[in-house]
């Protein structure tokens, strides 16, 4: 257990110091392999200090089975309470998680892949500093040390590290993983943002946004991360890396 103390910054609002709910926020598309597997894990962490799970899904219409992989777990885990979510056509990655993020009643709101690339037992990781009284937003890093980390894509990891480096420059921070999937947000902040981007570009324009709240604490923390190849299922590209470019400027430059 984490002993809280009192918040420098105290949360405003309907959000509670310390915070009593967690809002899960899952974005799915073609995940119907993957999408119980992730949920067994999310079901069996305990948070700490007992918070509440709430567990929104938002699947951007797939084509596969997800939907009904969905609609079988419920069935079969009516003790795990789950809220789904679907949209009619294909919006974009981004555009499920405005949905998600519109919907949630937690204190804070993590976002969590369905696929299997992130452990949700590393919650608890990133509410530590929540639960201190001193982070409105933090960021789960898969370069820092200490955590498992899969070797994958050196082209990949090194436009990472630019993308980052750039929103940084932009945006007057220093975090080592702006791409990260695995961002936990005070509720009120993230459903004050006005969000626009529908794709990958969410995580640099939420990065920029989130940076231009006044007073806002930004904290990260190492993770691991059990990254997948293209043919397991991995969907961010080389056009969303030129996307993120033009949404580190956009949102960083014009603000």
């Amino acid at each position: 257990m984490v002993s809280p103390a009192t918040p420098v910054n105290p949360p405003v609002g309907a959000i509670h110091f310390p915070p009593r709910k967690l809002s899960i926020v899952i974005p799915a598309y073609n995940e119907a392999r993957t999408i119980h597997l992730i949920l067994d894990q999310v079901k069996a962490v305990r948070l700490l200090n007992d918070m509440e799970k709430e567990v929104i899904i938002v699947n951007d219409c797939s084509k596969d089975d997800t939907e009904g992989a969905i609609q079988r777990y419920m069935a079969a885990n009516t003790d795990f309470p789950i809220r789904y979510l679907k949209h009619e056509v294909n919006a974009g990655k981004g555009a499920a998680l405005h949905t998600g993020i519109q919907h949630a009643s937690g204190d804070y709101v993590i976002i969590q892949d369905a696929d299997l690339e992130y452990d949700p037992e590393e919650y608890n990781v990133l509410l530590r500093p929540v639960l201190r009284g001193v982070a409105d937003v933090v960021y789960g890093s898969r370069f820092l040390g200490g955590k498992p980390h899969r070797i994958l894509f050196f082209w990949h990891s090194i436009g990472n590290q630019w993308l980052t480096m750039a929103s940084n420059m932009f945006n007057n921070l220093n975090l080592t993983d702006m791409e990260t999937c695995y961002k936990m947000f005070r509720r009120d902040l993230i459903q004050g943002l006005k969000l626009e981007e529908k794709r990958f570009g969410f995580e640099p324009e939420v990065t920029a946004k989130i940076s231009q709240v006044p007073n806002v604490r930004v904290y990260e923390v190492g993770i691991s991360y059990y990254g997948r190849t293209y043919e397991e299922g991995k969907k961010i590209g080389w056009r969303d890396g030129f996307r993120a470019i033009y949404c580190i400027v956009k949102y960083g430059l014009f603000r």
